[in-house]
């Protein structure tokens, strides 16, 4: 899909790596960030107090490692993935489902694994959100794999890693690994179609992973089903299906016959959350096949979007509170389940927050499921679609109110000038507008919050010193059509840039769209981003801030406060800050939790959607805060391979930064022509002046050349002069690239022309180390 935001680019500073020796795995760190969303119930709340409200616009970068894992020429390559720290080692993914050891301190490599996905795949949701580690508390200290790292890459397998070297785990599964494609119901179609982006949740000896299944492709789409591995030798513990396939199952009966049967999806594509004293794991379902249209599996649909308990150790449903009932809107569960404890008439309760695209907060008691805050069934719109039947009420939250108002018509369409917003309402005039859960509809359905909310797999953080909730949230329109089979080439024709799906199965396709102006704002009106804190005792709102800018509407009058779209969390520090990337003007930014007032910001060189981190490793050592800035293609924000690391400085301490090293050497590698993986093999010798010469030999295919180039500071500009003697044809490569990770890798990007890349000139990635 084409990009529907600008694409920026942000300079990064070079600063000098800051050394320091391994820290003992013995050593308690004074706070650590075990888990994807800093604990197993995914609070995003660090007790690190070392950086302040008064000190944090010191923080500068202390470190920059750089994974080489990035695409060019490929719109749907994401970097979301969030570091975790376990026994003194940092350990993060990368899209490619590659999974890098670094000393914490310094950024240094200690080692990786390489899954060696097939990167030509149809992936719908390119990305890897992280990994999770487990310790075998039965085998002796020192044991191989005693320390397991887990990952699950997006081709669908789960991995176990000794936590040490890196090396797959031979005892589990087959040589370390499980296929998840296999025993689904529905098998994938096409690689692709069946896909992992979150890590698995761990609960005891138990290892949990769900599934991301491509949208609005057919109505028997692979089932979702959520599995249970046991993790020290793969085996299968349990399965569960959210959908009740069998009459006698608990929610058979809210499917009308045969949906129950054939309909797949209502898939667990997010973060789990699990409670250890309860034995339970927290699980957010998505919709069941496809969005748009529901005529195929009439009914309520449990347990599709819902947010399910699960006995962690036989998979026992033991309760379920369903979000939207016979979701036609894109309204997954999206957000990691956050566990908290709310004082009430003198007692703790221990409850489970779970934000929604609607913009809707839910607080429910986590042994239950019984809201906290009450909730109401309203009566929504009914569809106007044949063969269609939405359902006459949904939930609505009394409190926390929504997070984001749920009316957006064609009158209200906005634009920086007259003349855009003129063309905003152009298209969206005849649409159905009826607020939120407005069915989608042959005329077109205007869908306030759209699917990226509200709230999405961003989720929240709370401070539980303060009982605030923190989460950011979007304020954004889509507009989403049901066309007639016999119409989709013509639609596909009138309508180059929008999303288009089959619905196989059913009487329509859909189309979906994002309404822009002429010059290219949305037609929402704004502010488009905001970050909000909500008082979770009460669930009256504390405060609500603008967040991040769209750059190409930075000098407009008045767009200070207008706010960015934004996918990437909030994370919560007892110093009292709030830290969040997300936007698409690519900056970190710190916000005093009190007030919301933003006190740092830093520019990051590509797009930082992804949650960020924070540890201190010793009470005198130094507190970091890491975020990793790969970008988005769909948001249109740089893309990368970073990962970076602030800290204040050292007292006394101004490292000068480091000579650039010299290219001259050998590598090995990749490179990386849109989505084909070549190895790769060059020898280079950089001279006094500057000029680098080398030779360029490749494996499948075999292309041997000649590299020529120049050194400008520590950057590498240079063409590649190669032939391909198997196709009897040659090429040109021309691209940038860098010495990073302290001259281990050369990494950028390039573009291939001549006669071996056919009509169009190719883009893609060159990455390669030294030994």
């Amino acid at each position: 899909m084409a990009s529907i935001w600008w694409r920026s680019g942000v300079a990064t500073a070079a600063l000098a790596l800051l050394f320091a020796p391994r820290l003992a795995a013995t050593q308690a760190p004074a706070a650590d960030w075990p888990a994807y969303g800093g604990d197993a119930g995914g609070s995003r709340y660090s007790p690190a107090r070392q950086i302040t409200r008064d000190n944090v616009a010191g923080l500068s970068v202390a470190w920059i490692y750089r994974t080489g894992d990035y695409l060019f020429g490929d719109r749907l390559i994401k970097s979301e993935s969030t570091p975790i720290l376990a026994d003194g080692t940092l350990y993060v993914s990368t899209p490619f489902g590659r999974v890098i050891a670094l000393a914490p301190e310094t950024g240094v490599e200690r080692w990786s694994y390489d899954p060696r996905i097939a990167l030509n795949g149809d992936y719908g949701d390119f990305a890897n959100r992280g990994v999770a580690a487990w310790l075998d508390r039965r085998a002796p200290t020192g044991a191989t794999c005693r320390r397991r790292i887990f990952v699950a890459p997006i081709d669908a397998r789960l991995i176990a890693l000794d936590a040490a070297t890196g090396k797959p785990c031979g005892g589990f599964g087959t040589a370390g690994q499980v296929d998840l494609n296999r025993d689904l119901l529905h098998a994938p179609a096409y690689q692709g179609e069946y896909e992992i982006t979150s890590p698995p949740a761990v609960a005891g000896d138990v290892v949990i992973i769900g599934s991301a299944i491509a949208d609005n492709q057919r109505v028997n789409a692979p089932s979702g089903k959520v599995r249970a591995f046991d993790a020290r030798s793969g085996t299968l513990l349990w399965s569960w299906d959210p959908i009740p396939r069998a009459a006698g199952l608990p929610g058979y009966d809210t499917w009308k016959f045969p949906a129950a049967e054939r309909t797949g999806a209502a898939n667990a594509w997010s973060v789990m959350s699990v409670d250890t004293a309860l034995g339970l794991v927290f699980v957010p379902i998505g919709s069941a096949s496809p969005d748009f249209y529901g005529g195929e599996r009439l009914g309520q649909n449990l347990f599709a979007n819902s947010l399910v308990a699960l006995r962690a150790s036989d998979g026992h449903v033991v309760w379920h509170f369903q979000a939207v009932h016979h979701d036609l809107w894109d309204y997954d569960v999206p957000a990691q389940p956050t566990l908290v404890t709310l004082r009430r008439g003198g007692k703790n309760i221990p409850a489970v927050v779970q934000q929604t695209k609607m913009g809707f907060v839910y607080v429910l008691d986590r042994r239950t499921g019984a809201p906290l805050f009450p909730v109401v069934e309203r009566a929504v719109p009914k569809s106007d679609v044949p063969g269609e039947q939405a359902w006459p009420t949904q939930p609505f939250p009394t409190a926390p109110l929504p997070l984001e108002s749920s009316t957006f018509t064609p009158d209200s369409a906005w634009g920086v000038t007259p003349d855009g917003r003129e063309v905003c309402r152009a298209q969206l005039v005849g649409a159905r507008a009826e607020g939120v859960f407005t069915p989608p509809s042959v005329r077109g359905t205007i869908i306030y919050p759209g699917n990226i909310g509200g709230g999405n797999w961003s989720g929240v953080a709370v401070d539980p010193v303060r009982g605030l909730l923190v989460t950011p949230i979007n304020r954004f329109a889509t507009l989403v059509t049901l066309v007639p089979r016999d119409s989709l080439s013509a639609a596909r024709r009138a309508h180059p840039g929008a999303e288009i799906s089959d619905q196989r199965g059913t009487a329509y396709g859909m189309m979906r769209q994002w309404p822009r102006g002429s010059d290219g704002a949305p037609c929402t009106p704004p502010p488009w981003g905001q970050l909000v804190a909500v008082n979770l005792a009460t669930g009256a709102e504390r405060w609500r801030v603008p967040l991040g800018a769209i750059p190409p509407l930075a000098q407009v009058p008045g767009s200070a406060g207008w706010g960015s779209i934004n996918l990437g969390g909030a994370i919560v520090t007892a110093g009292g800050l709030v830290f969040i990337a997300a936007t698409l003007d690519q900056r970190l930014r710190a916000f005093d939790i009190e007030t919301g007032a933003e006190l740092w910001t830093a520019a990051l060189p590509a797009g930082g959607h992804a949650l960020p981190m924070t540890y201190q490793l010793s009470n005198t050592g130094r507190q970091y805060v890491v975020i990793s800035a790969g970008g988005y293609a769909q948001l249109g924000t740089t893309l990368g391979d970073y990962l970076i690391a602030f800290a204040l400085p050292r007292p006394g301490v101004s490292p000068a930064p480091p000579s650039p090293a010299s290219f001259t050497g050998t590598y090995a590698g990749e490179i990386i022509p849109e989505r084909r993986r070549i190895a790769a093999s060059l020898t280079l010798h950089e001279d006094s002046a500057g000029i680098v010469t080398g030779a360029v030999t490749t494996r499948d295919p075999a292309l041997t050349g000649k590299l020529t180039g120049a050194r400008a500071g520590g950057t590498l500009t240079y063409t590649i002069a190669f032939t391909n003697p198997a196709e009897s044809c040659s090429g040109t490569i021309e691209g940038t690239a860098e010495l990073a990770n302290e001259g281990r890798l050369l990494v950028g990007g390039f573009r291939v022309s001549g006669e071996c890349s056919g009509e169009e000139p190719e883009v893609g990635t060159l990455a390669v180390r030294r030994p």
